[in-house]
């Protein structure tokens, strides 16, 4: 017992000191993903969880990697999937970011599974943080998203309820109107009631013989009062300019902080998205209309709505196609766009719209880096070394134990290892 105790104690100590290790990262080429620029045989020092220097004076660090002049970057971040919530499209029980009857109060952190075999995968692209959101079910309020890392660590989301997500659009059944409308009446609704709260209560300021009775919000009237006050961010799927428009309208109205995702007709509103400060996610990839809310996304979408002045950022499509986010974003500088620029749309974009703690190599920020064997958009490139919060993990999934199962030789049958 006295044995167990002491290697328990040891086993503490030895948690303390790693977690305490700095890191100096030296001779790299890094793309900082700032105003800075590319920065030539530079250094960076993680401590902790943070990035707490670049190019110091005295390289002082626990341990040194030299990066032989590779390319430096910070992780990049996924945004509008369901990573961790599904694991396998076609099997139903491992699915969990919908739910029929789920509403704006829909929370799908709880079941986040941090385990998942996705995640993996996901990180060999250099992916370390992700934006998560639900499908949700009928209404369209799909449930509030979320930020999670892929360290694969229990306590990866980091970030809970930090958008509300909604879908507009053309329907298979009804008019896009009601729903449209739908969200614009639960905004007046919010906003006038809340109007009367404070009025009421300027009324009864310094009354003492009144009685005070608070009436407490119902849960959805607590999620929409948050967007309203610029405390959770409103995600908004929508691709037609007239829907554009009228979210525009509506950011501008009630002063919110918006995104939208989709955006398919965003060349046709960019003045207007640029004046309203309206940033949007789209996928660099989308070429071919879906259907006639999306006759105008080209592959040169990206190029010239970042020349026009609108925050753009990248999504991936599918969950399981995370990974190629870098590819999709070379794609996207094949088409005009430029390589900082392309950069920024997987990562300090996102960091920026999404309030997420990382995204550049900055002092301070969470010290999410990716050392590349190469240029991190080719395709022949693989990530060398992958920090998450400080700590290097593993580029290792399930994938690669799968082919290296059934490529062993052994004298067992084809497809079994001893």
């Amino acid at each position: 017992m006295k044995l167990f105790k002491t290697s328990l104690i040891a086993l503490a100590l030895c948690s303390t000191v790693s977690q305490a290790a700095s890191v100096a990262i030296t001779n790299a080429t890094i793309y900082t993903a700032t105003a800075k620029g590319i920065l030539s045989n530079a250094t960076v020092v993680i401590e902790n969880d943070k990035i707490i220097a670049i190019n110091p004076e005295k390289i002082t660090a626990d341990s040194i990697i030299d990066a032989k002049g590779k390319i430096l970057t910070p992780g990049l971040i996924s945004a509008i999937n369901q990573l961790g919530l599904v694991e396998v499209n076609a099997v139903k029980s491992t699915r969990d970011a919908g739910e029929k009857k789920a509403d704006m109060t829909f929370d799908p952190s709880i079941a986040f599974n941090p385990m998942s075999t996705v995640i993996d995968y996901a990180r060999k692209g250099g992916i370390t943080r992700s934006l998560v959101v639900p499908s949700g079910g009928d209404s369209i309020f799909k449930g509030q998203t979320f930020e999670a890392d892929l360290s694969g660590s229990f306590d990866s989301v980091a970030n809970a309820r930090n958008g509300l997500y909604v879908t507009l659009g053309a329907k298979s059944k009804g008019s896009r109107a009601f729903d449209l409308q739908k969200l614009i009446h639960t905004l007046e609704d919010a906003a006038e009631k809340l109007a009367k709260a404070k009025e009421k209560a300027k009324d009864k300021k310094g009354d003492k013989d009144k009685k005070k009775v608070e009436k407490t919000p119902k849960r959805s009237e607590k999620v929409i009062n948050e967007v309203l006050a610029g405390k959770k961010l409103l995600i908004v799927d929508a691709d037609r300019a007239t829907d554009l428009l009228s979210l525009i309208e509506l950011k501008t109205r009630f002063n919110l902080d918006m995104v939208i995702v989709g955006a398919a007709d965003a060349i046709l509103v960019a003045d207007k998205l640029v004046e309203a400060k309206v940033p949007v996610i789209i996928d660099a990839m989308r070429n071919l209309p879906g259907s006639f809310d999306s006759l105008h996304s080209s592959l040169t979408s990206a190029a010239d709505l970042t020349k026009l002045g609108v925050k753009v950022g990248f999504i991936a499509g599918d969950t399981h196609n995370i990974y190629q986010l870098r590819f999709d974003a070379g794609n996207a500088v094949a088409n005009g766009l430029s390589r900082q620029d392309a950069l920024a749309a997987v990562t300090a974009n996102i960091a920026d719209i999404f309030h997420i703690n990382a995204g550049s190599i900055t002092e301070g920020k969470n010290a999410d880096l990716v050392l590349w064997s190469a240029d991190p958009f080719e395709m022949s490139s693989k990530v060398d070394k992958i920090w998450i919060n400080g700590d290097e993990l593993s580029t290792q999934s399930r994938h690669d134990a799968l082919r290296e199962r059934y490529t062993t030789n052994s004298d067992m049958p084809r497809a079994y290892t001893k």
